[in-house]
């Protein structure tokens, strides 16, 4: 059988140019949040399947890449159903791992705890721009702190980092599990059909108010309702009026103190935001995970035609590992659609350090090369990054190769 030299579909090569670009943005999502207090930590890419199937992940979860049993664990004469084949599988998210990981260490963890944590993932989703099947991902997450400083100080460090990658006028977007909950309440949708409702008016930016209503009318939701719902929509603007709006006509209907939380969130942000964004209340925002509990977000693009990030509160997840209820908050950045927009845009690596490219004729004495390498570690510890390679026949496509990777001067060493 024939070896496939291409990549498995969804899953890419990365080259050597994209790779500097993917370089510094590490570095500088590392530099940026540990600045705001947040610890780099690592956690397996295998998962128990039990985790990962726990019913928080919305659809993600119909989309995680299985790993079958090991040795005498794999029997398939008499497994009955997929529980006899399979025990673990690659994770498709870092939040599910970050709360096991917390539930397992706690202990040795501060209060509240700021975690930083970049890696891998994995998703059988449909491959297209800025989406694979193997992909990073950045989260940032505050565990252990149930007020809105969690919220403030995850939008203020993530908009930070992008406002450094010369990212402006873009949104962030905002809303709350508890106020989503608290409208369809108020327009009488039963507490039951709330994920329908929902998985509907996520739909709202693409098929718009009529199609939403369109969508739960065939859903048979009654006509009243939905009146009343969409009704209620046209109400609220995107601001802190629209806040007040929602705290006074759903007072009686809503959990807690979601809007005014809200309204606190986006005063403290705007007030101390570093980066030129617009942070906006949007009603219609749902967020897929179904482990969100309170707030949600989302950082918008004109430049992508999704998310390039979001996040929210789960207050209730890592209870599910130690039976106690841990308050957690988190925001992760899209780092491959961040990626794929600053390659689309020819961003390129401020202040690189240089670049030198010795190329030595074949031939060259034993003595020469010696004398070639020693001229190399003296530049390097300069600060210079210095290759040192073997000059091929066709020179000048070689250079141009090396210019691509950021080589900028060249010196040549020939036979004497």
């Amino acid at each position: 059988m024939a070896l496939v030299k291409k990549p498995v579909t969804g899953m890419k090569d990365i080259l050597p140019a994209e790779m500097q670009i993917r370089d510094y943005v590490i570095r500088l999502i590392k530099e940026t949040y540990s600045g705001f207090g947040f610890s780099s930590i690592e956690t397996p890419c295998v998962e128990h399947i039990e985790n990962l199937c726990s019913k928080q992940g919305g659809d993600n979860e119909k989309l995680i890449f299985k790993i079958l049993k090991r040795g005498e664990k794999l029997n398939l004469e008499t497994a009955v159903n997929e529980q006899d084949l399979v025990d673990s599988g690659l994770r498709y998210d870092l939040t599910v791992p970050l709360s096991r990981y917390y539930s397992n260490n706690a202990n040795n963890l501060p209060m509240p705890f700021k975690a930083l944590q970049i890696g891998s993932v994995w998703r059988a989703d449909r491959p297209q721009r800025g989406r694979f099947r193997q992909f990073v991902q950045c989260d940032i997450d505050i565990l252990g702190e149930a007020s809105y400083l969690a919220e403030v100080e995850l939008i203020l460090a993530t908009t930070t980092l992008l406002g450094k990658l010369n990212f402006k006028n873009f949104k962030v977007r905002i809303n709350d599990r508890r106020l989503l909950k608290a409208m369809a309440a108020y327009c009488g949708f039963v507490e039951e059909s709330y994920d329908t409702v929902f998985i509907i008016l996520d739909k709202m930016d693409k098929i718009g108010m009529d199609g939403v209503a369109a969508e739960l009318l065939e859903a048979g939701f009654e006509k009243a309702s939905i009146d009343k719902y969409l009704e209620l929509f046209e109400k609220i603007t995107g601001d802190r009026a629209g806040l007040e709006f929602c705290a006074k006509e759903l007072a009686e209907v809503c959990e807690g103190d979601a809007a005014e939380n809200l309204m606190q969130i986006m005063d403290c942000v705007n007030k101390v935001k570093a980066a030129d964004f617009d942070l906006v209340f949007d009603p219609t925002l749902v967020r897929g995970m179904s482990y969100y509990t309170g707030s949600i977000f989302e950082i918008e693009m004109a430049e992508f035609s999704s998310s390039v990030g979001g996040g929210g509160r789960y207050d209730k997840m890592i209870g599910k590992f130690t039976g106690m209820e841990t308050c957690a908050c988190g925001f992760s950045i899209g780092f491959e659609r961040i990626v794929t927009i600053l390659l689309e845009n020819g961003f390129e690596v401020p202040g690189e350090t240089a670049k030198k490219a010795f190329l030595m004729e074949k031939g060259l004495s034993a003595d020469a090369v010696c004398e070639v390498m020693k001229e190399a570690a003296d530049e390097r510890t300069k600060g210079i990054k210095v290759l040192v390679a073997q000059m091929n026949k066709n020179k000048k496509f070689q250079k141009e190769q090396l210019m691509k990777e950021g080589y900028t001067e060249f010196k040549e060493f020939f036979v004497k």
